[in-house]
């Protein structure tokens, strides 16, 4: 599948099945409507994040509370929109009062995670806090010791740039952190300047990446273990 127009198309599929997913039964029951993602299928540029909250639930978009505004004005510091990009998180439905997301709960969802990464084919993707960085990079160091620091890292069938930094909302409770995450935004343009790792061959997910950029890490990963709003308005760009 090579056609932006054939990748978008699957990306509407994996909406409507997102959109009727009961593998978490509670979340299936208490959440207002699935959360998919929105903004440029086309972007070089994913971010994602934890799991939706209460005004990502009522709404369907992610991002759109006050963690959100503060991502509005990080982008817009950098010269992007939300049209540029695209946002998404970890879960696509909002855990009960704002917990955080369960190890099953993480299971059952990170397939439809997996599948945009591989249909929007974003050349970098920063995960915001926690369990996305923990989630794509398979290993449970945290965030606070890896913000800032770039990868070329395999994320399922892909080979990106993974760039680590705060969750705004991490910000919004510990003010310093807003100058630490203001900085690490600051990066990203030359990141993506740098353009995309070169992909593997086929869709063989482990296989020898490229040489990195001077301060990047390079290491190994392994592939990912195997109501609502109307499309348009999730899938901005569509």
């Amino acid at each position: 599948m090579s056609s932006a127009e054939e990748r978008r198309e699957a990306l509407k599929d994996v909406l409507r099945e997102a959109r009727g997913c009961v593998r978490c039964p509670q979340l299936a029951q208490t959440r207002t409507t699935v959360v998919f993602g929105s903004g440029n299928a086309d972007a070089d540029l994913m971010f994602v994040g934890e799991a939706p909250g209460r005004n990502e639930d009522e709404r369907g978009l992610p991002f759109v509370g006050q963690a959100g505004q503060l991502l509005d004005r990080l982008l817009g510091e950098i010269g992007l929109a939300r049209a540029d990009v695209f946002i998404n998180n970890v879960l696509c439905c909002r855990p009960p009062g704002n917990r955080d997301p369960q190890p099953i709960e993480i299971e059952h969802c990170q397939d439809y995670l997996f599948r945009k990464i591989e249909l929007i084919r974003p050349s970098m993707i920063v995960t915001l806090g926690n369990f996305a960085t923990k989630l794509l990079r398979r290993d449970t160091t945290g965030v606070m010791r890896l913000h800032g620091r770039p990868e070329v890292r395999v994320v399922g069938t892909r080979v990106v740039r993974l760039y680590p930094v705060f969750h705004p909302a991490a910000a919004l409770y510990t003010p310093a952190n807003v100058e630490v995450l203001r900085a690490d935004f600051a990066r990203i343009p030359e990141l993506l300047a740098l353009g995309a790792p070169e992909q593997p061959p086929g869709r063989a997910p482990e296989v020898e990446v490229p040489e990195p950029e001077p301060g990047e890490l390079v290491v190994e990963a392994v592939a990912p273990e195997p109501e609502p709003e109307p499309a348009a308005a999730q899938l901005g760009l569509f």
